[in-house]
């Protein structure tokens, strides 16, 4: 089992699969959202549109996960999950945010990924604080890789004080 915290942009990792913190439509958007749409180049953009959707204008509901090719990005594949919007941490945010994780680990085993990175999850503009999604991250994927295998997880911040909070949050779990 291995989890490492890195800071770095996402988009340039050399890895199985990177994980896009999408929106429901998944057509693109701010932050990570547009930085891997803009660096996988616009066949990204077809494959998200080409998912179904499952009502209307959702491709992907809150705390699940699809997957799509990498296209011009060095990763194989894109695996997009959609964060909740925090209000407050009493609507469910918890359970909907682990869920991204446990479902985004399981697409990776379903195509036999041996690593994957991670972005903060949720912890953008749709506001989850970062103290208190790191703890959630790094439980759901330690129970993930129990099933999941050998697979190298990296938990990519964009910033030196996000990695700091992911590493306190490791630390702290032991």
């Amino acid at each position: 089992m291995s989890i490492q915290i890195i800071t770095a942009d996402i988009t340039g990792l050399r890895v199985d699969a990177i994980v896009n913190a999408a929106n429901s439509t998944l057509l693109g958007g701010g932050g990570v959202d547009g930085a891997i749409h803009r660096a996988a180049g616009p066949r990204l953009l077809e494959a998200c549109r080409a998912i179904a959707e499952v009502r209307p204008g959702v491709r992907c509901p809150t705390g699940e996960a699809r997957i799509t090719p990498g296209f011009d990005l060095e990763a194989c594949y894109v695996i997009h999950t959609v964060g909740p919007v925090w209000h407050g941490g009493h609507h469910g945010e918890p359970s909907q945010l682990a869920s991204c994780y446990r479902e985004t680990m399981r697409l990776a085993r379903e195509h036999e990924l041996a690593s994957i990175a991670f972005p903060a999850i949720s912890c953008g503009v749709y506001g989850y604080p970062p103290e208190q999604a790191a703890p959630v991250a790094l439980a759901s994927l330690r129970e993930s890789l129990v099933t999941t295998g050998n697979v190298r997880v990296l938990l990519c911040c964009f910033s030196d004080a996000m990695a700091a909070v992911y590493q306190a949050a490791l630390s702290a779990a032991g």
